[in-house]
């Protein structure tokens, strides 16, 4: 939670206030320089498998089985509510930056009472009226093929493009490079030349970067309304990673260490968006487990929203959809279960 530091009343509050700050100011470069150097470690070279280059999977959900509970929304699992309380503080330090689409616009319209199939917020309100979410991605340029992102959950200069394109409303092919990592980091390397991150590599255009501002500024100018529009929450420079790292910190590094794993034959498709406790929480295991998977954002006012209220009857994330069993499921909870039963390493394959 933000907070502003006391007004000194006298010269000798003052010079002490001014030397906390000096040294808070200076904890926290030092910990934003010890992010920028996890991001780029370089890691051992290793070998890809076939596997992991093929293109991602097109989702067929109609014919998945539901593996997981019904969807209930706003409720937290069993022994989930410090996991989700702490995930929920990285929002808080952005202000909310990748909870809402470009251009969002809420409204109230007229609510006929039978709840109807479109996708809706809030319904049943004072007045016979219900919330009504647009926002401005439907007019921008789509890539004809998923972006791909090479990045790790605790890096906070990965956060921010995490949060541009969730902004965007972009479908993004996620290659996780958790510290110590033995898949996507050597690939990386191996395409740019260097294992920093994170890493943009988008075929449609046949270019590739590294730098997170550069990033955002190409993000916006080739798929959204320009660079120049580029939120006032992704152009403060050093206030941008110190947010972003701060509110990262809080999670003690979660989604940036490798942890044993096997891959999936082909891609796991994964729906969420930047501004979601629920949605982070998985994303930090799916990058732990060095998991590669095609990110569907939907943030509020994203079109996609509807697409799953006609897909499953509702909408809610996180939603996992794995075409390598052919199921699919929602709630944080059963899905990071799900991720450890089906892709976890046995421990007597550890010894």
């Amino acid at each position: 939670v933000r907070g502003q530091p006391p007004q000194a009343s006298s010269s000798m509050r003052s010079i002490a206030s001014q030397s906390r700050l000096r040294a808070a100011g200076a904890g926290t470069r030092g910990m934003i320089h010890q992010s920028r150097v996890a991001c780029r470690a370089v890691e051992p070279q290793a070998t890809v498998p076939s596997d992991h280059l093929l293109a991602p999977p097109q989702s067929k959900p109609d014919m998945y089985k539901n593996v997981g509970p019904a969807p209930q929304r706003f409720s937290v699992g069993d022994g989930m509510l410090l996991d989700i309380a702490t995930a929920a503080l990285p929002v808080i330090m952005r202000l909310g930056s990748g909870a809402l689409c470009y251009g969002y616009s809420p409204s109230l319209e007229k609510d006929d009472g039978t709840g109807g199939t479109g996708y809706t917020m809030l319904k049943n309100l004072p007045g016979g009226r219900k919330l009504h979410e647009t926002s401005g991605v439907a007019s921008f340029p789509r890539p004809a093929m998923p972006l791909e992102l090479y990045e790790f959950e605790s890096c906070p200069f990965c956060k921010k493009v995490r949060e541009a394109v969730s902004i965007l409303d972009l479908d993004v092919m996620m290659f996780p490079v958790p510290q110590n990592g033995e898949i996507y980091r050597p690939r990386a390397k191996e395409l740019g030349g260097k294992a920093m991150f994170p890493y943009l590599v988008d075929k449609n255009t046949g270019k590739s970067m590294y730098e997170s501002d550069d990033i955002i500024a190409y993000l916006f100018d080739t798929y959204g309304p320009g660079k120049e529009a580029v939120p006032l929450a992704l152009r403060l420079g050093f206030g941008t990673t110190l947010t972003a790292g701060l509110g990262l910190a809080l999670r003690a590094g979660k989604g940036g260490r490798k942890v044993p794993s096997r891959q999936p034959a082909k891609p796991l498709v994964f729906w969420g968006y930047d501004g979601s406790p629920f949605v982070k929480v998985v994303r930090e295991v799916l990058c732990e487990m060095e998991l590669p998977y095609l990110y569907k954002n939907a943030a509020r006012g994203s079109p996609k929203r509807q697409q799953l209220v006609d897909k499953y009857g509702t909408f809610q994330v996180p939603l996992l959809e794995d075409p390598n069993t052919e199921s699919y499921l929602f709630e944080s909870k059963d899905i990071i279960k799900y991720l450890k039963d089906t892709y976890g390493m046995p421990v007597s394959a550890l010894q």
